[in-house]
């Protein structure tokens, strides 16, 4: 099978010749995994682990010019050096001042879906045709959280429920042009869209169920619904200690859930297997918090067992780290996972 008959064979839960693999990681990472094996590029050291990696259909921004920094929401971000590597930290929030819809509504321009250029889409997936192809995002409480600053977008659910609404609202109608001018661009070739949102923390969810419910999921089904109409599959990332909206999450249409943070409390993988094996597809569960950063060649082996044994029974797993791959982790444990992972699903 090549990559994309891999993953396409996973998500429609049929068994593939052996489990597809994916890569997450930090750019300083992938600079090390690079002089590890000797490659020049990164896609060149991926497909000499056999990695099943994902092609990324983008528009090209081409509106008004951005101060440096900027987004095009007008929120400003700053590298945040942690030793090791650099994160893009939000730093100043264009919404913060605004107090009623109304002042947004006079005070603030919301990006034109117009200024992007979708012609450069067939040129990114030249030379990638048996490889699965991802196009189209949604994460609106992040963005909205970049425009409100993180502890008021909380506060907000509260005191200012119109105010959500009404962003949240402006930013799925972004979104939806966006994902339908994708698919009109490249017809029949984007396998998946990610439709994400950051949802629970180490121990239990950053949200009440009542919010999720009530602000974020009928967004969340009108974009299903367009990418399943769209014959195109649902990555759903969501972090954290989810399971007590995961049922709401898969009756909502997902089709793929992202990352598996097994080590988060209620996420027991024999219990998400049995309980959502037949409804959905796993994708990720190599954690990176203590095996992948922390662990042995040996333990981060026993790992991909595990999973491909609990995650993996009977196909509906695509293995991947939890999240971006830390530069601190020794380059000799992803290589090991992706070499066991090969060479176990074959067995």
């Amino acid at each position: 099978m090549t990559s994309r008959e891999r993953w396409e064979a996973v998500l429609r839960h049929q068994k593939p010749d052996r489990t597809p693999m994916d890569y997450w990681a930090t750019p300083e990472f992938s600079s090390k995994l690079m002089v590890h094996l000797e490659c020049e590029t990164e896609e060149e050291a991926l497909r000499k682990l056999n990695v099943d990696f994902v092609v990324k259909a983008e528009p090209l921004y081409c509106g008004p010019p951005l101060l440096a920094g900027t987004d095009v929401f007008g929120s400003r971000f700053r590298d945040i050096d942690y030793g090791s590597g650099e994160y893009r930290e939000c730093i100043t929030h264009p919404l913060a001042e605004f107090e009623t819809v109304d002042e947004i509504e006079s005070g603030y321009t919301w990006p034109d879906p117009d200024w992007w250029d979708y012609s450069v889409l067939p040129n990114q997936l030249r030379g990638h045709k048996d490889h699965p192809v991802i196009g189209g995002s949604y994460e609106p409480f992040l963005i909205y959280k970049q425009l409100r600053g993180e502890e008021q977008s909380y506060l907000d659910l509260v005191l200012n429920p119109d105010l959500v609404h009404y962003c949240l609202d402006k930013l799925l109608h972004l979104d939806l042009e966006e994902i339908t001018r994708i698919y009109e661009t490249i017809p029949g070739q984007v396998l998946l869209t990610y439709v994400a949102e950051d949802m629970g923390g180490q121990e239990d969810l950053l949200f009440s169920p009542e919010h999720i419910r009530a602000f974020l999921l009928p967004h969340i089904r009108r974009v299903i619904n367009l990418v399943h109409s769209s014959g195109v599959y649902v990555f759903h990332h969501n972090d954290g200690a989810i399971r007590r909206i995961l049922p709401d999450m898969v009756e909502a249409g997902i089709d793929l859930l992202n990352p598996i943070q097994w080590r988060c409390q209620g996420l027991d993988r024999r219990e998400l297997k049995k309980t959502f094996g037949d409804q959905i597809v796993f994708h990720g569960a190599m954690d990176n918090q203590e095996t992948l950063p922390f662990g042995t060649v040996t333990d981060v082996e026993r790992e991909v067992r595990e999973n491909l044994d609990i995650l993996g029974k009977d196909g509906g797993y695509i293995l991947a780290p939890c999240h971006n791959i830390q530069p601190l982790t020794p380059v000799e444990n992803v290589v090991a996972m992706y070499r066991t992972c090969f060479i176990e699903s074959l067995l």
